[in-house]
């Protein structure tokens, strides 16, 4: 380490209330006798000054006892003269630290004799070093965004500064106020010391800086609030005393308790009803308070107490207005008539949470809105998708800024009655953060043997609940809580079938957008035969949705002719490819031809069934086993064991063992950007692999669902009926499903029926029987093998769905 320099007989400057800190270029204002004499004796000589602080800054003339015996040397940069004042304005460079060794005699100014004093680097561990940097300039980072100080390239400077002695410098001159924590940290020459001192000193700043701030905010909101609210008030009273229609409280107070007297409520209600009354009675009319209670006396007077509508139990009425607004959806249907006929008996029946599970565009939402008609109730619909709030449906607390009730009690108000038809929309698609969980609050929504008594957290008295009819609806019930799900009665909607989608849409779709659309039937005219050609080739969807908004594209498009001199239009398949484009698919999804490791499985999602093709190929290698297609683990597990029991049944199906060390088989599922994932493609992959590895053509017309075992056996799966609406509306004629599923076939569609046959397994080797050609060819060889050949077979298992 380079020797320390010595300054001999340097004329000394004393600073009140300012510390200087090396590096760093400062400018100040010389104005004493000895001050200007020193700094006169700096210029002739050789430009250098000592600058000390003194300790007390209300002394004009300190001695050398009265000064810190640590400061700066610093180089006199330029030298003004102000001829008002007579000061000097000095600007000076301050190079480095200095201790003060001597003092000497001199009766004009200070001279003394100064070392340099150099920051040490001690045994403290680098890494405390860099944490107590970084802790310094987080705090730096705080100050100046809470402080309106302008510091600029300063701060980025300072986030920058990896060197732990010019940081505390830098940061010390800029945040800290009391010049004595300054010294401090000046004649600190250890620099973790210097660090952790300053650390210290920042956080008492950075507190006293925000107590400062809020006190600032606070002072400045209510002069400004209470001015305002004053001027308000005294205007109000001005104008109300004019009109002569000035209210006083008391008899405001009065008016609320008359209208408390007349409710059909719970003693507990009225009693929490009047208690608010007495306090508004004690404030002052204008007070904040007084408004929080007058908007809260509102909305509970709001409560329709005691208000019910008279049921409609005439079920051919029911039955009639349901089916004039709907085709198909028996099930409801029926569960509704069911309903009806049971409550013409028993006036208080519980336990009828109703859950609509079904695609989107099926026609949940607008059936309960006909049930309501129906029944003759209000309806009232509450969207619950991406709600995250748990306040949303309980309410908030009144101590809360802008506190209001919560989606089932505005509910109630906006009906007007007790025992509206309140339907819960997309319940699956709740969600939950930090603020509650949503799906809980719906418990005692939805709980029979609590909603007599639900607690709004805003009115703060219970509310009977248990006369409104809740009717919920989701597209998938796997993120249904299972509390909640436990509480419902789940009906099932499954797509439409094209004749299903025909009729609705020559009953419903086309005379609602002809209306919409200011055409009438003689102007625009859709046959039979156009909108069954726009449902086969232009929609792929579970629901109507799609349609509907097809057949809107239409009536556009043919009011723009009609406003020419074409009179009427009659649509037909040829318009239809003039006005919206191309077909966008094809009368039939299955291959044209059968194929080799090409098999048709069937899938289960949240918005219907669909088909899903699995494809295996062999080739030469080492007896790896690939998989694509952005299958998830299930199915991966799947193919491994479709894989091995293939393996343990080789020999059955003349497989060479060899070919399971010498070749590489690769299982891919086409569109591999979407996720496939599920316990029901097994025995789609094992007949994939055994078509691969031994050349059997499989039938196209043929599709499969079901999870497999490791010795072959066929398990339940779910979703048949989204599944075999799938397999009918892409052409396949026969469908294999375990034999545990034979029980769900009741629930199938009958058009379905008609046009699919239903193959119920217990095994793999039925499933191989039923789906491989008979056929494998070896070279120029054909082999030919008969169903009740192949090796475990049971053709006594095919049998037609009507015979089930």
């Amino acid at each position: 380490m380079a020797a320390s320099l010595l300054y001999k007989s340097i004329p000394v400057i004393a600073l009140r209330g300012i510390v200087v800190f090396p590096a760093l270029r400062f400018h100040f204002e010389v104005g004493r006798p000895k001050s200007i004499a020193a700094l006169e004796c700096a210029m002739s000589k050789d430009e250098l000054v000592f600058l000390i602080t003194q300790r007390d800054i209300s002394k004009a003339d300190p001695t050398p006892a009265d000064l810190y015996r640590v400061g700066v040397i610093a180089r006199i940069l330029q030298v003004t003269k102000d001829k008002e004042t007579g000061n000097y304005k000095v600007v000076v460079e301050a190079l480095h630290r200095a201790v003060m060794t001597r003092l000497l005699e001199n009766d004009s100014f200070i001279l003394c004799d100064a070392k340099e004093a150099k920051s040490l680097r001690t045994n403290a561990d680098e890494n405390m070093i860099d944490a107590v940097m970084r802790s310094i300039k987080a705090v730096f980072d705080e100050f100046v965004t809470e402080s309106t100080m302008d510091v600029g390239d300063f701060a980025l400077r300072v986030l920058s500064n990896d060197d732990p002695g010019t940081l505390a410098d830098d940061v010390a001159n800029t945040v800290l106020s009391s010049y004595e924590d300054r010294q401090v940290i000046l004649e600190e020459l250890d620099i973790y010391k210097r660090l952790e001192t300053l650390y210290g000193f920042m956080k008492r700043e950075l507190e006293i800086l925000r107590c400062e701030v809020d006190i600032e905010k606070r002072t400045e909101y209510q002069m400004d609030k209470s001015q305002r609210e004053y001027y308000l008030r005294e205007k109000m009273r001005v104008i109300s005393t004019e009109l002569g229609d000035a209210e006083e409280p008391m008899e405001e107070v009065q008016k609320y308790k008359e209208k408390i007297a007349k409710l059909c409520c719970d003693e507990t209600v009225r009693e929490k009803l009047n208690y608010e009354c007495s306090k508004l009675a004690k404030l002052q009319g204008g007070s904040v308070d007084a408004s929080v209670i007058r908007v809260y006396l509102d909305t509970a007077l709001s409560v329709p107490f005691g208000e019910y509508t008279k049921d409609s139990l005439d079920l051919t009425k029911a039955r009639k207005k349901l089916d004039g607004d709907h085709y198909g959806l028996d099930k409801i249907k029926e569960r509704f008539i069911e309903m009806l006929a049971v409550k013409a008996r028993v006036e208080d029946v519980k336990g009828q949470i109703i859950c609509l599970v079904g695609p989107p565009g099926v026609g949940k939402t607008s059936i309960v809105r006909s049930v309501a008609e129906a029944m003759g109730r209000k309806y009232v619909r509450l969207s619950l998708g991406g709600v995250s709030d748990e306040a949303e449906i309980r309410g908030h607390r009144k101590t809360y800024v802008g506190a209001m009730p919560g989606r089932i009690t505005n509910a109630l108000i906006q009906a007007r009655s007790m025992n509206p038809v309140v339907l819960l929309d997309e319940i699956d698609k709740l969600g939950k953060d930090y603020k509650g969980d949503p799906a809980s609050a719906m418990l005692e929504v939805l709980d029979p043997e609590q909603n007599n008594s639900f607690r709004d957290n805003y009115l703060e008295f219970p509310t009977d609940l248990s006369k409104v009819l809740f009717i919920t609806t989701a597209n998938d019930t796997a993120t249904i809580p299972q509390p909640l799900f436990d509480r419902m009665e789940i009906i099932e909607l499954s797509s439409y079938t094209p004749e299903e989608k025909l009729m609705i849409a020559k009953n419903h779709l086309v005379k609602k957008q002809l209306s919409m659309h200011g055409l009438s039937g003689k102007e625009v005219r859709f046959t039979d035969k156009s909108l069954r050609f726009l449902i086969d080739r232009y929609t792929r969807e579970a629901g109507v949705r799609r349609l509907e908004q097809l057949i809107a594209a239409l009536c556009r498009k043919c009011a723009v002719r009609l406003s020419g001199e074409q009179k009427s239009i009659r649509v037909s398949e040829k318009l239809i490819q003039e006005l919206l484009g191309p077909e966008k698919y094809n009368d039939e999804t299955i291959d044209k031809t059968d194929g080799v490791g090409v098999v048709n499985g069937l899938a289960w999602t949240s918005v219907g069934g669909t088909m899903l093709q699995i494809e295996a190929v062999t080739m030469p290698g080492s007896g790896k086993l690939e998989l694509t297609g952005s299958l998830g683990d299930v199915m991966k597990e799947s193919a491994k064991t479709a894989l091995s029991f293939i393996r343990s049944v080789a020999d059955k199906y003349a497989i060479d063992s060899e070919v399971f060390e010498k070749r590489d088989i690769h299982i891919h599922a086409p569109e591999g950007a979407v996720p496939k994932d599920g316990p029901s493609a097994g025995v789609t992959m094992a007949t994939a692999l055994l078509s691969a590895l031994t050349g059997r053509k499989v039938n196209r017309k043929v599709a499969m669902t079901g999870e497999i075992s490791l010795t072959g056996r066929v398990m339940k799966i779910g979703g048949l009926k989204e599944k075999s609406m799938a397999a009918y509306k892409a052409g396949v004629k026969t469908v294999i499903i375990p034999k545990e599923n034979e029980p769900d076939l009741w629930e199938i569609d009958g058009v379905i029926k008609e046009n699919v046959r239903f193959l119920p397994v217990t095994r793999l080797e039925e499933v191989f029987a039923a789906a491989l050609r008979p056929d494998i060819r070896e070279g120029s060889s054909t082999v030919k093998f008969s169903p009740g050949s192949i090796p475990g077979s049971r053709n006594s298992g095919r049998r037609r769905i009507d015979e089930i």
